[in-house]
């Protein structure tokens, strides 16, 4: 058998959707990496001073309200650093938000509380009917699709929407560094409102009520009536993970949780478990492409990680099945389902590509972020994307 093509410069293989090498060996996705850092001028003093600016805008538009900016907060690493720099490098006065899908592990509430209390930053949490979240996560594993944790993307969001709509806040800061996680590819991975009742209403077994779901009518509200801005600072401003991982820990107490996204029971089964073994997807390679492209790794030792199997906590997957009440034969019969992707259901995909000419007005207003632009508002070859999945 023919051994996998490379990246030269990064650990993307062509399994990767929609991937294409140059003369070189060089990948698509490293060229747009190289793009983001021309616009952006990310971690030069032009991209520094840019970012400032825009903090200097937050703080004009939010003169004499409680709150200037809103940040969602998870207890990761990003999101805890964030709040810092934003209340002692940057001087704003964030609104902490939290959507609890009632499956964050304790380390990661702990963190929290550490970093908010200490900064005094107030917290808005939103929590799910926990009854309610399982059904939803349940009927995405019942249709059989790879976005098993995507609902929560598509929550968080609303839940921040929702927030800087009540306090009559204009800025979302997001924890995003594309230096250090890359953007991820999209091909057979893919979210949206739509996509979420869709499914929900062939395979839930309850009314949804409690989940914050963002139909098109809510986002077209939150970015163009409401012009609710999302800026990601990490784009701007220099950013090292483990710097900010080691600074969290000596100034809060604040700890880790053992791996990218793993600071939520779900979000760990769904990356270390369910890809893996479902689909054979390994979405580590996002970080340690990035790490690589940024030199903080070599490209030998991210492909030796790499090759390694991801780390499953000893009572990761029992404790998934008793969540959402599996007996062993369910959980392997929905396991090794015929594998279903997100043509097979009802999204707003097609959509967003008819209306990419107003996507990107608005991010180029910094209304919607510019991978939102890239990943969703271009036509995908879906007949290639079946036939990998087929290979």
């Amino acid at each position: 058998m023919a051994e996998k093509k490379i990246c030269s410069r990064c650990i993307y293989d062509e399994t990767v959707p929609n991937i294409v090498f140059d003369e070189q060996g060089v990948c698509n996705y490293c060229k747009t990496m190289d793009q983001l850092q021309e616009e952006y001028k990310t971690g030069t003093q032009e991209g520094i001073n840019t970012f400032l600016a825009i903090v200097e805008q937050i703080k004009k538009d939010g003169a004499g309200k409680p709150y200037d900016c809103v940040i969602g907060v998870s207890g990761g690493t990003d999101s805890s650093y964030m709040v810092h720099m934003a209340v002692k490098e940057w001087g704003l006065r964030p609104l902490a938000v939290h959507y609890d899908n009632t499956w964050n592990t304790a380390i990661a509430t702990q963190n929290i509380f550490k970093v908010l209390g200490k900064l005094n930053v107030d917290l808005d949490t939103y929590v799910i009917d926990n009854k309610e979240s399982n059904d939803v996560f349940k009927a995405f594993l019942k249709a059989g699709v790879p976005e098993l944790d995507g609902p929560t993307d598509i929550a968080l969001a609303e839940v921040l929407y929702r927030a800087a709509s009540k306090f009559g806040i204009k800025y979302v800061l997001e924890g995003h560094s594309y230096k250090a996680e890359g953007i991820s590819p999209l091909g057979i991975m893919y979210v949206d409102g739509k996509y979420i009742s869709n499914i929900h209403k062939r395979f839930g077994t309850m009314k949804m009520k409690t989940f914050p779901n963002m139909p098109l009518t809510a986002f077209l509200k939150w970015i163009i009536f409401k012009k609710i801005k999302k800026i990601r600072p990490f784009w701007y401003i220099p950013y090292n993970k483990a710097e900010a991982r080691a600074m969290l820990e000596k100034e809060y107490n604040w700890e880790y949780y053992g791996g990218h996204h793993l600071e939520n029971r779900m979000t760990a089964f769904h990356h270390s478990v369910y890809h893996p073994q479902r689909f054979k997807l390994d979405q580590r390679n996002n970080s340690l492409s990035a790490a690589v492209r940024s030199g903080d790794m070599k490209r030998e030792d991210a492909l030796a990680e790499y090759s390694k199997p991801p780390h499953i906590e000893e009572d990761l997957i029992p404790f998934f099945k008793k969540r959402l009440e599996l007996s062993d034969a369910e959980y392997d019969a929905l396991m090794t389902a015929p594998k279903k992707f997100f043509w097979d259901y009802k999204t707003y995909k097609k959509t967003f590509e008819r209306m990419r000419p107003l996507f990107y007005m608005l991010y180029k207003s910094s209304l919607v972020p510019k991978s939102f632009y890239l990943k969703y508002c271009f036509p995908l070859d879906i007949e290639k994307l079946k036939k990998q999945q087929q290979a």
